[in-house]
C-alpha cells in the first residue's frame, strides 16, 4: 500500500489522526484503522478522521473509533477537522459546512486555535440520557475525582439497557449556575478519554434540563481544558446547540500502512 500522509491534532485533549482522502484512495478497513490507532505499535489516537469529497457540502468527514468501528459524529474531532480542512485547502475561508453521518455540520474558525461548531439538536432526552449526535448516559456525582469511570463506566456501557450498540457514559459534577466537570468512558475507545465533545454537549443539556444550569455552560474536561456549550431551551426541547473550544496541531508525518502487518479484509 502507498504511504499515507497524516496530521496529528487534539481538541481539548482528544487526539486524532487526520488524513486528506479527497481522492478516495484510503483503505477504510476495520483492522487497519485499529492498528493505526493502537499505542504504541501504531500512531496512537482516539480516532481516525478522513476528509473526503462531497457533492452537498465543502467536504465529508468520516470518523473511526480506535477499535476501527465507524461513528456518526465526534464533537472534538469535528472541531479538529475544521482546522485541518482549511490547512489542506478543502475550504477557503473560516466558515464551512461538512457532511457527517449525523447530518451536516457548520463550523467556524474563531481564532488560530479556537473552533466553534454547530451540533445536532439533542433528542431522546430522559432519565439522565440524551443523544447528542451519539448516545450518552449521564451519571451525576459529587466528587469527580472519585468517580469509577473505568469500572462503572464499562458496566453501564455494556449493560442490557443499552444493547446492542451500547452508550458513552459521562460522570458529571454540576456546579450552579453554569459549570460542570466531566469524565467520560467512551465506547469504541473502551476507556476513559481526556475529553469528549458530544459528551460535553450531553452533560450540558442534561444539566440545563434537570440540574438547574443555564446556557452557556462551561465544561471542564479530564484533560484540564474548557469547552463552552451554548444553545436554546424551549418547551419543545433544545436547539441552536454549539460547541466551542481549543484545537492544536501536534505534528505531521507519513505512515507505511504495510508496516502495520495487517492482512487486507
Amino acid at each position: 500500500m502507498k504511504p499515507v500522509r497524516f496530521v496529528k491534532m487534539h481538541g481539548a485533549g482528544n487526539d486524532f489522526v487526520l488524513v486528506d482522502d479527497r481522492d478516495g484512495n484510503f483503505p477504510c478497513e476495520h483492522r487497519l484503522i485499529a492498528a493505526m490507532a493502537t499505542r504504541p505499535s501504531g500512531i496512537g489516537c482516539e480516532g481516525v478522521i478522513l476528509v473526503q469529497s462531497s457533492e452537498t457540502a465543502d467536504f465529508k468527514m468520516r470518523f473511526f473509533n480506535p477499535d476501527g468501528s465507524e461513528a456518526d459524529l465526534c464533537g472534538n474531532g469535528a472541531r479538529c477537522v475544521a482546522a485541518f480542512a482549511r490547512e489542506i485547502g478543502a475550504v477557503a475561508g473560516k466558515a464551512m459546512r461538512f457532511e457527517t453521518a449525523a447530518g451536516p455540520v457548520d463550523a467556524e474558525l474563531l481564532d488560530d486555535d479556537i473552533v466553534r461548531i454547530a451540533m445536532p439538536d439533542p433528542r431522546g432526552l430522559g432519565d439522565d440520557f440524551v443523544i447528542a449526535g451519539v448516545p450518552h448516559k449521564i451519571v451525576p456525582v459529587e466528587n469527580i475525582a472519585r468517580a469509577d469511570v473505568e469500572g462503572e463506566g464499562r458496566r453501564i456501557r455494556m449493560s442490557d439497557e443499552f444493547a446492542p450498540d451500547g452508550t458513552n457514559v459521562n460522570f458529571a459534577c454540576y456546579r450552579a449556575p453554569d459549570r460542570v466537570s466531566v469524565r467520560t468512558y467512551e465506547r469504541g475507545v473502551e476507556a476513559e478519554t481526556f475529553a469528549c465533545g458530544t459528551g460535553s454537549v450531553a452533560v450540558a443539556v442534561v444539566g440545563v434540563a434537570q440540574h438547574g444550569l443555564r446556557f452557556p455552560v462551561r465544561v471542564k474536561t479530564a484533560g484540564g481544558y474548557e469547552l463552552v456549550v451554548d444553545g436554546v431551551k424551549t418547551d419543545a426541547g433544545f436547539s441552536g446547540m454549539t460547541l466551542t473550544g481549543p484545537v492544536k496541531r501536534v505534528y505531521d508525518g507519513t505512515i507505511d500502512l504495510d508496516s502495520l502487518g495487517v492482512v487486507s479484509e
